[in-house]
């Protein structure tokens, strides 16, 4: 801790761990998801599409992009898809990718919602609880799964917002608004998800109306009811959702989607643990360098030849080790402190992660 190198053990109270929540805005336009670069013709269908969204083989789901997918500088912003459970009426052979829009359902539906005592996949219920005979269920919806560069380790309780063009034709996708928002999820959550906490999504100023959906926090996931869209003509043929989710693939009633979403917002958690070390220099220690410039002909530089000066270093460094004497973390003052046997030092060293 001194110019030169001494040890000091900590003990139990010279040292301590906190754990802070820091929040971020994430606001993404709808003129981002729904389009702002040009455009170009898809290689999985040849679908002209905006170039910052990014179609697979497996056409299963889309990912959006803030800038051209291609681009280096492009961010991953989140994905969407579409979904059914095998007890839905739209289920059946005759419905397009009906086995993988099956599939989809059930993978997110063992993630979030889990078994029952049949061990079989439950359906995604309304409002969460399971114990209550004749819940809605959300049979068919929409996914959107929000990148981790986005969410961080969560999307904060009550920040999540969305708002969709609902009950006009394709053309006109926001002539009839609709925002969805958890907005009494900061006092009453759910936790009986595998996945952890999630809240229903309602109406922006109806805390006890229409169940549209919910929202996954840790997970990332807003798992929309195709309610949500209303009399919605989803496609440029004159669907509403639940036809074009039954007549067309799953990209192109992402498309419909996206065509709906005008703003989507919440704000992110990142949880930082510390911990924080308390270094100590009693008026007893650190009051003399080994550095060999400390001396001259036997000497203390810093008394200038004056015996009736006490001996003083100066702080510059503090310096954390393992217990096998591995140095850990190097903190740097931003000026030498001024240590002597007349004065006392604590110097607070934080560890984030």
């Amino acid at each position: 801790m001194a110019a030169g190198t001494f040890f000091k053990t900590f003990t139990n109270s010279d040292r301590t761990t906190t754990s802070t929540l820091l929040h971020e805005s994430i606001p993404i336009t709808g003129t981002l998801v729904s389009g702002t670069y040009n455009t170009s013709t898809h290689a999985v269908d040849s679908v002209v599409r905006e170039q910052n969204i990014k179609t697979f083989s497996h056409g299963m789901f889309q990912s959006i992009y803030d800038y051209p997918h291609l681009s280096s500088s492009a961010n991953h912003l989140l994905d969407i898809s579409v979904g059914y459970s095998s007890n839905s009426g739209l289920s059946g052979s005759a419905s397009t990718q009906n086995e993988k829009k099956i599939n989809l359902y059930n993978q997110m539906a063992q993630s979030l919602v889990g078994y029952d005592t049949t061990n079989s996949i439950r359906d995604f219920d309304a409002n969460g609880d399971f114990n209550e005979s004749g819940d809605l269920k959300h049979q068919e919806v929409v996914f959107l799964n929000f990148s981790r560069l986005l969410v961080k380790d969560e999307i904060k309780k009550g920040s999540f917002s969305i708002t969709l063009g609902t009950s006009s034709a394709h053309g006109t996708p926001f002539a009839n608004l609709l925002t969805l928002t958890d907005s009494a999820a900061a006092q009453s959550y759910s936790t009986n998800s595998p996945a952890g906490e999630f809240a229903p999504l309602k109406k922006s100023g109806d805390s006890s109306g229409t169940l549209y959906g919910l929202v996954y926090y840790q997970a990332g996931v807003v798992v929309l009811a195709t309610g949500s869209f209303d009399a919605a003509v989803i496609d440029t043929t004159g669907n509403n959702i639940e036809n074009s989710i039954v007549s067309s693939s799953i990209n192109m009633v992402a498309d419909g989607v996206r065509n709906r979403i005008k703003d989507i917002s919440f704000n992110n958690t990142t949880e930082l643990n510390s911990s924080i070390y308390f270094c100590r220099a009693s008026h007893n220690e650190f009051n003399y360098s080994s550095n060999p410039t400390y001396l001259q002909n036997s000497k203390i530089v810093v008394k200038s030849d004056d015996i009736a000066v006490p001996p003083r270093s100066y702080i510059t460094t503090v310096g954390l080790y393992s217990a096998d004497n591995e140095l850990l973390a190097v903190a740097k003052l931003s000026e030498p402190l001024k240590k002597t046997p007349e004065n006392e030092v604590t110097l607070r060293v934080r560890l984030d992660y």
